[in-house]
């Protein structure tokens, strides 16, 4: 599952993305104060991070890989702010990603993400067939 993740970040290609999502997902956003839950709502969420986050460079600094858990440490710079975040991911015996925990510093950079989502959620709302291919 990791494997496929990083091919998505490398390629700049989220069309195997719901593929890799539980139907019951739960991500944990920065952002959104409560738990976002269900695959379609969770897929929404990351396809907007794709194409708010994904930039020549996002890269993936460490990393910790256990049985059914990583940790992702990354860096990326937007409009000038240097970002470090953390993708907490966990997967079902079935390679499918069922929690998904996204933590991020400094609080400037928090500050930009919010903005930064909220203008791409809208966006993607707008437009539906929205991806990188």
């Amino acid at each position: 599952m990791i494997t496929i993740w990083h091919q998505m970040i490398k390629e700049r290609n989220i069309s195997q993305l719901n593929s890799i999502l539980s139907e019951d997902i739960v991500l944990h956003s920065p952002i959104v104060h409560t738990p976002l839950e269900g695959r379609k709502i969770v897929s929404r969420y990351l396809t907007a991070a794709f194409h708010t986050f994904l930039n020549d460079s996002f890269h993936y600094v460490r990393e910790v890989i256990a049985e059914s858990t990583a940790v992702l440490e990354f860096t990326v710079e937007l409009d000038g702010v240097f970002v470090n975040g953390v993708d907490m991911i966990s997967w079902d015996n079935d390679g499918k990603i069922v929690d998904f925990k996204v933590m991020i510093r400094p609080l400037k950079a928090v500050n930009l993400i919010h903005q930064k989502m909220g203008a791409m959620l809208e966006k993607l709302e707008q437009n539906q067939a929205l991806s990188f291919q």
